[in-house]
């Protein structure tokens, strides 16, 4: 875990910075332990300092606590849709089929967290059940639901992203964790109410954040990244 304050640390400001990038990961268990809201302010306004096109900033944020997190978690169960029934009907994340090399790398880190868990592969309902999870924010103290402006294209989408990944690594300077949730998105119907989330606003992701949970087994495996000879072409 990193410090929650760095000033003193005798490490470079690469190492730390470092650090913070390859400690990031998606945490699925989180402790009690509350949040500090000075913390999350600080964490938010740096993520703000992200880029964007003309500085355009197009992101927004619902943090959510408490009896309210409660509630989109009940109101997400009582919305009678299956997760393998769920319609994304704002923006796909996914491809409609897999290919390769990306149906690996996505059957990987799944076999590889239900192993962490000893979820057999025929074990729909516990699968099911993990999944759900994500509706409760892994138990984190914190959630927050984002949304961008339906009218905006995909460069504003790239942004988005930046921002994300700059709130990530906040996080993680201030020994916090965070599991960035496309869960929430087909499920914006219920969740707008509760929020009042315009109906020009599209519900990007939700992100839980706060303490790990170092004893939860599905917090002990670690995905792997392609090597860059995969993905890479130096041209000179």
């Amino acid at each position: 875990m990193l410090a929650p304050n760095l000033q003193n640390d005798d490490r470079s400001e690469t190492d730390l910075i470092d650090e913070a990038i390859r400690s990031r990961r998606s945490v699925r268990a989180f402790l009690p332990r509350p949040v500090e809201p000075h913390l999350i302010r600080e964490i938010l306004e740096l993520g703000a300092r992200a880029p964007s096109g003309t500085n355009m900033q197009p992101w927004k944020a619902y943090v959510v606590q408490g009896k309210t997190k409660a509630a989109i978690a009940d109101a997400i169960e009582n919305s009678g849709v299956r997760a393998e029934k769920i319609k994304w009907e704002e923006y796909r994340y996914y491809p409609d089929k897999f290919f390769e090399p990306y149906l690996t790398r996505r059957r990987t880190v799944g076999f590889a967290l239900y192993n962490a868990l000893g979820i057999e592969r025929r074990e729909v309902e516990k699968m099911r059940a993990q999944h759900d999870r994500n509706f409760v924010f892994f138990d984190a103290p914190v959630g927050i639901l984002f949304t961008i402006d339906r009218r905006l294209n995909q460069g504003s989408w790239l942004d988005h992203g930046m921002m994300l990944q700059t709130v990530m690594i906040a996080a993680r300077a201030r020994g916090l964790h965070t599991c960035p949730q496309a869960a929430f998105a087909p499920y914006h119907a219920a969740i707008r109410p509760i929020l009042g989330i315009p109906d020009e606003e599209i519900l990007v992701c939700g992100m839980a954040l706060g303490y790990e949970d170092e004893t939860r087994p599905e917090n002990n495996f670690r995905t792997e990244r392609a090597p860059l000879e995969e993905w890479v072409t130096f041209v000179e």
